[in-house]
């Protein structure tokens, strides 16, 4: 696990970014994990001005987002369909019939859940997944208690969200009280893994995923367990580490190592 902490929301985006951008142009038809939420928009802004101005090409590029409410229309304004479509896609070259996102009117949602982690394995896995953190410590929609070894389902969404969200809505009857998910086991099988996080609010719920116990009731922490994982945090929500200043030793002296490397290969050359 490595632990990057930034000044502010828009470095978080930009560092994202700019490792999505390195996987992007290493391998072109590379699968991407997308979550929405305020968090990433700093992330999708970036990508959108490496396309306009740097020819970022996500024309092979294919893209699986962690969740949508159910039911909902992919046409309405508050649908993760439709945040995905105004905030990143329909600014890049991507190909729409490679960008999925759970079906908010599936007929049946618990074979659409099939369906979709299918449509994963058919691509071949993601290889790198984006995630922000709920400020109880969720990561899509898998909420304290989920199982480490959940795949993607339906889920029932609590009283506390359905009132948070309802402020979204025309009417409270309107908010979706269900949702679709990718599970945290289908989380953990991708690649690689980074987690935004800004804000003081999510604080707490970050020092629990990092430096707590693995447990369901802060799913997060199963992020420990893999591999390959970054957290990337501005300064807020990295408040209340109590190692944040080791994590920012490690990273200053593993970007120091990077640099060495790069220019004893470029000598050689």
């Amino acid at each position: 696990m490595e632990v990057v902490i930034l000044p502010d929301a828009e470095a978080v985006g930009k560092e994202a970014a700019r490792k999505i951008a390195v996987l992007i142009r290493r391998k072109p038809n590379c699968v991407l994990g997308l979550a929405t939420g305020s968090t990433p928009i700093p992330c999708y802004r970036e990508l959108i001005r490496m396309h306009k101005e740097e020819g970022l090409d996500f024309s092979k590029v294919t893209t699986f987002n962690l969740d949508e409410y159910y039911p909902i229309d992919p046409r309405h304004h508050q649908s993760y369909r439709y945040f995905m479509d105004e905030n990143l896609f329909n600014h890049i070259n991507i190909d729409k019939a490679r960008t999925f996102v759970p079906y908010g009117l599936a007929p049946d949602p618990y074979e659409h859940c099939i369906w979709y982690e299918e449509q994963i394995k058919k691509a071949g896995g993601i290889d790198l997944q984006i995630l922000g953190i709920g400020h109880n410590g969720h990561i899509a929609f898998n909420e304290p208690g989920s199982s480490l070894a959940s795949r993607t389902r339906v889920k029932t969404l609590t009283r506390e969200t359905i009132e948070a969200n309802a402020r979204f809505f025309e009417r409270p009857e309107d908010v979706p009280r269900y949702a679709i998910t990718m599970g945290i086991g289908t989380i953990l099988e991708a690649r690689e893994i980074l987690l935004l996080a800004t804000s003081e609010g999510k604080a707490d719920a970050v020092a629990k995923a990092i430096e707590g116990p693995v447990t369901s009731m802060c799913p997060a922490s199963a992020l420990q367990l893999h591999p390959h994982v970054t957290f990337i945090l501005d300064e807020a929500a990295a408040s209340k580490l109590e190692r944040k200043d080791y994590y920012k030793y490690v990273h200053e002296m593993s970007e120091s190592l990077k640099r060495q490397i790069r220019e004893k290969l470029a000598n050689q050359i």
